[in-house]
């Protein structure tokens, strides 16, 4: 579920099921519009970069996201208002709300890890 967890900290394992489910799509792609082919081909591989080198660490307080030993942002739980992982069957988009933001992320980390850790941290409120 996650690749080290502790009392406070839990990091995702990283997924590559979408990127590279966009590269194999974009190889048959290539022999009818080969433009299309390399976008997807291209976007698949960025997506690849970014879970090899992206790291979700659930806090106490906050979602950090590091790239190697970096912290590149913080989102304190205490400003988020709502969030939501999108298309059960292979979910492929990760939402959430802050006070002042929306934020969209590729399912790049373990889906099932990833709503574990929001539920027990971040619990959906009822309407």
């Amino acid at each position: 579920m996650t690749s080290s967890s502790t009392a406070q900290n839990a990091t995702l394992d990283p997924s590559y099921r979408i990127p590279l489910t966009l590269i194999v799509v974009a190889l048959p792609l290539g022999l009818l519009k080969v433009w299309l082919a390399i976008a997807i081909a291209l976007f698949g591989t960025f997506l690849l970069y970014q879970a090899a080198t992206l790291r979700l660490v659930f806090t106490d307080t906050d979602l950090d996201i590091y790239r190697g030993e970096s912290q590149i942002r913080r989102f304190p739980y205490q400003e988020w208002q709502t969030w939501e992982i999108f298309w059960s069957p292979m979910p492929i988009l990760f939402y959430f709300r802050e006070i002042n933001s929306i934020h969209f992320l590729p399912i790049l980390f373990n889906p099932t890890g990833l709503r574990a850790q929001l539920e027990a941290r971040v619990p959906q409120q009822s309407d």
